[in-house]
């Protein structure tokens, strides 16, 4: 639904705030510094949030906020050449104020809602009129939660029109193809890849790669396309008939216990889809012994980080969990226990020795320099937030692009499911021409 474009603003505000929630990305500053040019332009001033909602969801009238402590004034002289610098201007956190609201019936609840009635409050407490969220889909569900909450406000309280900008370097997004920063961050693993193939070859030896993506595989496959790996699989290679539940125990945390009976008050036994994790390290022995039948002793394998995931229990014994209620893949290690695994079964079937080095990819990316593609992506995505607001009057928006970067704003009830508040993953389709395109390249015969 593309949206025409008009000179004249239909609302004009005093002050609108910018808040960046989740890990960082590539381009974030580029987003973040056109937005709120666009709003100077207007005369209207525009404040930077620092660290995402960590200090609004705990505000307190008696201690009010702090400028350049709790938010930055984004001035001509804060936003001076800062769309091609990496970072983030005014830093980010994970937290979370909608956590306690998993039901739209939660969001009449003044308990459950406390923290977004306090990020709420803290904005109004600075004179906020609008605000621009930017981050990945749990912060695109908090905004909608924020949205939504302000229904149950008392009438004569002002609203704050929230509009949503997609960022992750996971590219795991519905409603627009390519977020800001994906680029960037294939580019710099990509080249990483490329060093990696060269060090394996010099050693006959493996490397095996964990990259990011806790829900799909873009970036392990835009990564390995572009690095030339030997091998990238993710969630999305894992067919249904290679998974099975099992049923295991977490605590209060939801942290794995690793058994199946309750035996600690505020346990509780859940049901955790699992892969055939033996047959997963057959599918990469066998790619390393092909290989070796075709003379190349050596190699890169990819795999994305969310497979982790799909463990069974007993190998997440512990892992935590974050305020959105994820199990930190990172604390998993499965590059660690990957790399273990094959050595293991490959001297088991070869009778032979071969280095696998686990190596964990990824955190080096999110900060990167932007590559032009980033910039430019962010920059109209950061111009969208304006216009959605000034422009066209619109709240509960995700702004995007199609087409020839063409603006279009999508609803928030056309990504969130309304029945949980819940955002759903956008995976690769097994299948599709992408997903095939590395399938084939591993088979190229200029492949190393």
């Amino acid at each position: 639904m593309t949206q025409s474009h008009t000179s004249v603003p239909k609302r004009q505000f005093k002050k609108v705030a910018i808040l960046f929630s989740g890990g960082p990305a590539p381009a974030a500053n580029a987003v973040i510094s056109t937005a709120a040019a666009s709003f100077m332009r207007r005369g209207t001033e525009v404040v930077g949030i620092r660290h995402g909602y960590s200090k609004l969801e705990k505000y307190d009238p008696a201690h009010p906020l702090v400028e350049d402590e709790d938010y930055l004034v984004l001035d001509e002289q804060a936003l001076k050449r800062t769309r091609n610098t990496g970072g983030i201007l005014m830093g980010t956190a994970r937290a979370n104020p909608g956590k306690s609201v998993s039901h739209p019936s939660h969001l009449s609840d003044p308990e459950r809602t406390s923290r977004l009635r306090a990020s709420y409050d803290a904005l109004r407490s600075i004179g906020v009129e609008a605000l621009i969220s930017i981050g990945g889909d749990d912060t695109l569900k908090t905004a909608n939660k924020f949205q939504l909450f302000q229904n149950f406000l008392p009438a004569d309280l002002p609203r704050i029109p929230v509009v949503h900008l997609p960022k992750t370097i996971d590219n795991d997004y519905f409603g627009i193809d390519f977020t800001f920063g994906y680029f960037t961050a294939v580019d710099v693993m990509a080249n990483e890849i490329r060093n990696l193939l060269a060090d394996a070859e010099a050693n006959a030896a493996y490397f095996i790669v964990e990259a990011m993506g806790r829900s799909a595989g873009w970036l392990a496959y835009g990564a390995a396309i572009a690095g030339e790996a030997s091998l990238v699989l993710s969630v999305e290679d894992i067919p249904p008939e290679e998974r099975s539940i099992e049923r295991t125990v977490v605590d209060e945390a939801g942290a794995f216990m690793g058994y199946d009976d309750i035996r600690n008050p505020g346990e509780r036994i859940v049901e955790h889809e699992i892969m055939d994790h033996e047959l997963f390290v057959n599918r990469l022995v066998n790619t390393v012994r092909v290989r070796e039948n075709h003379g190349r002793k050596f190699g890169v394998i990819v795999m994305a980080e969310g497979l982790a995931e799909l463990l069974p229990a007993k190998y997440l014994v512990g892992i935590k969990r974050d305020d959105h209620g994820h199990i930190k893949v990172s604390e998993v290690d499965l590059y660690r226990k990957v790399a273990k695994w094959v050595g293991g079964r490959y001297k088991e079937l070869s009778g032979k020795e071969k280095k696998f080095t686990p190596l964990q990819l990824g955190y080096e990316t999110r900060c990167a320099r932007p590559l032009a593609i980033d910039v430019i992506l962010g920059s109209q995505l950061g111009v969208g937030a304006y216009r959605a607001l000034a422009e066209e009057g619109l709240s509960g928006v995700m702004v995007s692009v199609e087409g020839q970067m063409q603006l279009k704003y999508v609803p928030f009830e056309q990504l969130v499911r309304q029945a949980d508040l819940v955002t759903e993953v956008r995976h690769i389709i097994p299948g599709c021409d992408f997903h095939l395109l590395a399938r084939f390249l591993e088979h190229y015969p200029g492949h190393k």
